[in-house]
């Protein structure tokens, strides 16, 4: 765990520190003034989000925004959008994370629009999907269509964007806290723009927003010289703990974590750092555990593709990246189910993603299943379980680099807070 240490400098003289504190007291006293002012007129607000004392009793109703687990029945979701979704530049950190047979398609194609056609089937699917979960009682809200293409500079890099098409890798929901993640990639540096409009509903509704520190991404964030010549490379240079993010600053992707209740999962990835994790430790803590897992494969950059929590005590863990610390969950009485391997074709293009995207499922509730449509052995194995398949096809959307979880962000499902690993 990182420590901080505090520096306290001593006085250079009483003389010193009457000056400062004659200078200081006007001004404290009429900010203490205000301060009491403000809290009494927040504490009048009848749009009030605040959490009861007892950790099981739930959100009151007036809060749109209470999450705290992946299987609780889902009320509310937003859902990305494909539209104006662009090709991001080949940086080291996109090189790092994405498959060797694809980095000519980086290399002709950053900072353009990914193929026309393919982009318009994954709207449409998307379309459908936004409707079959309506159908299904879910309240469904979108992110603003945003040009990705207008190139941008900082003070340290320059690029352009990416998408909204993934609200998951971006907003994390813990209770009723929208926690927006501060991401590793530069194409997604300004990926927030597309959500702030329902963010701030969501915050004027009684909600807490929290913006994790933005990174700076420059150079220092990225281990420039990172070794990496083909995907086995990478394999072998992120066994031995070695990514091409730095501990520079903090940075995570809000899905390498995953809820359970009062335990919230996370690994180290690309695109993931151990200064990311410890900052969300802290400010979790203490009502939540911030847990670190690690796989026999580290390099996807998120977890829910290897890992994916289905429902209390139940997950779904990728049988070629086995989980080491697996048997914590064993002892804890939890069932540990491994999916068949994905049908998706060897010739369908996944620019961003792998086939086991066939795990990377939604639950509606414990007996719900948002599930790819062309993936029968899945189906069959969540039939076995008890749980009722919804079947929507979203292919092409697949191939912009995620599943249904990915695809979403959960706002609101009906539940409370638990310990499920006790």
């Amino acid at each position: 765990m990182l420590r901080v240490r505090c520096l306290r400098g001593g006085s250079r003289g009483a003389e010193a520190a009457h000056y400062i504190g004659s200078r200081l007291r006007g001004a404290f006293t009429g900010w203490v003034q205000r301060t009491f002012q403000s809290t009494q007129a927040a504490a009048a607000s009848q749009n009030t989000c605040a959490a009861d004392d007892k950790a099981t009793s739930p959100v009151p109703k007036d809060c749109l925004v209470c999450s705290y687990n992946e299987w609780d029945p889902l009320e509310e979701v937003i859902v990305g959008r494909a539209e104006n979704a662009c090709v991001p530049p080949f940086s080291v950190e996109v090189k790092a994370n994405t498959y060797e047979k694809y980095w000519g398609f980086y290399q002709k194609f950053g900072g353009q629009n990914f193929p026309k056609d393919h982009v318009k089937k994954a709207i449409a699917e998307i379309e459908e999907m936004c409707n079959i979960l309506k159908g299904e009682g879910v309240i469904v809200k979108r992110p603003d269509p945003i040009d990705w293409s207008v190139k941008y500079k900082t003070p340290d890099f320059e690029s352009t964007g990416m998408y909204a098409a993934m609200p998951r890798d971006i907003l994390l929901v813990v209770g009723n806290e929208i926690i927006e993640a501060p991401m590793a990639w530069r194409a997604r540096f300004f990926e927030y723009r597309a959500y702030r409009r329902l963010i701030k509903d969501y915050f004027n509704s009684g909600a807490k927003w929290t913006t994790a520190p933005k990174p700076t991404m420059a150079d220092e964030l990225y281990d420039q010289n990172y070794p990496i010549h083909s995907v086995e490379d990478r394999h072998k240079l992120a066994a031995q703990g070695k990514f091409v993010t730095t501990e520079f600053e903090p940075c995570f992707d809000a899905a390498d974590f995953i809820r359970a209740g009062r335990d919230i999962f996370v690994q180290r990835s690309q695109v993931t750092n151990y200064m990311g994790i410890e900052w969300m430790r802290r400010h979790l803590a203490p009502d939540y555990r911030v847990h670190i897992i690690s796989f026999k494969d580290p390099n996807p950059m998120h977890i829910d593709a290897t890992f994916n929590i289905i429902g209390p005590g139940l997950v779904l863990s990728n049988p070629d990246r086995p989980c080491h610390q697996i048997e914590l969950f064993k002892k804890a009485g939890w069932t540990v189910i491994q999916p068949p391997v994905p049908l998706i074709p060897d010739d369908h293009p996944l620019w961003m993603s792998s086939k086991w995207l066939s795990m990377n499922v939604l639950m509606l509730d414990e007996k719900r299943v948002m599930v790819d449509a062309n993936e029968t052995s899945i189906q069959k194995m969540f039939e076995k379980l008890g749980i009722s398949t919804i079947k929507v096809n979203i292919r092409h959307a697949n191939s912009l680099g995620g599943g249904f979880h990915c695809w979403t962000c959960d706002i609101r499902r009906r539940g409370t807070l638990q310990s499920y690993l006790d």
